[in-house]
C-alpha cells in the first residue's frame, strides 16, 4: 500500500484526486485558512506565502497576485504553475531565495511532519526571516485521529508518507523562539484530522 502511495504521490494530478478524495474537498484546512487569516480582507495590502505548497491546492484560497508557493518538489512547483493562480519558485525550505521581511502570513500545511528537527529548526529560521513584525504563521499537522470510529482517518494516518509526526509539545518547541502560540486546537478534514497551530512572529533578541 505504501509503494501505491509513493507512486501516487509521483503523479501531481492523481495526488490530488486521492486527497481531496480523503479530506472532502480539503474543507477542513479552507475554513482554517479563511479564519485565521482572512486572506481577502485588504487586498494588496498584504503578501502571503505557501511553504511547502505541493501542488498549489490552497492558492485560490489567497489573492493570486499576493501569493506565492514554494516547494521542493519541482514536478509539484511546475504543475501548479500551470493549474493554480499566483506565483510559484522551486526552493530549499532552509535558504529561500526571498527578500527578508516581505510577507504578511505564511501557510505551512502537512510540512513539517516530513521533516526531521534540524531541518524544521532551519526552515523555522527563514521563515522568522521572510515575514515582517507581527506575522501570522499557520501550521496544520497531521494528528492520530480523535474519534476512535474513524477507522479510515486511523489507517490513513498510519499511511501517512511523514516519518517525523510529533506531540504537540514538540512542534511548540521546534518554532520556539522564533515564533509563539497564540491558540491552537484540531479540525476534522474529511478523514484527517489535524493540529492547527497560530504562531505570532517573535522578535528575537540579540
Amino acid at each position: 500500500m505504501q509503494d501505491t502511495l509513493d507512486r501516487l504521490s509521483e503523479n501531481p494530478q492523481a495526488w490530488n484526486v486521492l486527497r481531496s478524495l480523503v479530506e472532502a474537498g480539503f474543507r477542513g484546512e479552507k475554513a482554517a485558512i479563511a479564519r485565521e487569516l482572512d486572506p481577502w480582507r485588504d487586498v494588496g495590502a498584504r503578501a502571503f506565502l505557501d511553504f511547502g505548497c505541493g501542488t498549489g491546492e490552497f492558492a485560490p484560497c489567497f489573492p493570486p497576485q499576493h501569493y506565492t508557493g514554494v516547494d521542493l518538489a519541482a514536478h509539484y512547483v511546475r504543475w501548479a504553475s500551470r493549474h493554480r493562480p499566483g506565483y510559484y519558485a522551486v526552493a530549499d525550505g532552509t535558504a529561500l531565495a526571498l527578500h527578508s521581511a516581505s510577507f504578511d502570513a505564511a501557510l505551512v500545511c502537512g510540512v513539517f511532519h516530513h521533516l526531521p528537527d534540524e531541518i524544521v529548526r532551519g526552515a523555522v529560521a527563514e521563515l522568522h526571516r521572510v515575514l515582517k513584525p507581527a506575522a501570522v504563521m499557520l501550521v496544520l499537522e497531521d494528528i492520530a485521529p480523535p474519534d476512535a470510529w474513524n477507522l479510515a482517518g486511523k489507517a490513513m494516518h498510519w499511511l501517512d508518507r511523514g516519518g517525523f509526526i510529533r506531540s504537540n509539545a514538540d512542534y511548540r518547541a521546534l518554532m520556539a523562539p522564533h515564533f509563539q502560540p497564540s491558540r491552537e486546537y484540531s479540525i476534522r478534514s474529511g478523514i484527517c484530522d489535524y493540529a492547527v497551530y497560530v504562531m505570532q512572529r517573535a522578535e528575537l533578541r540579540h
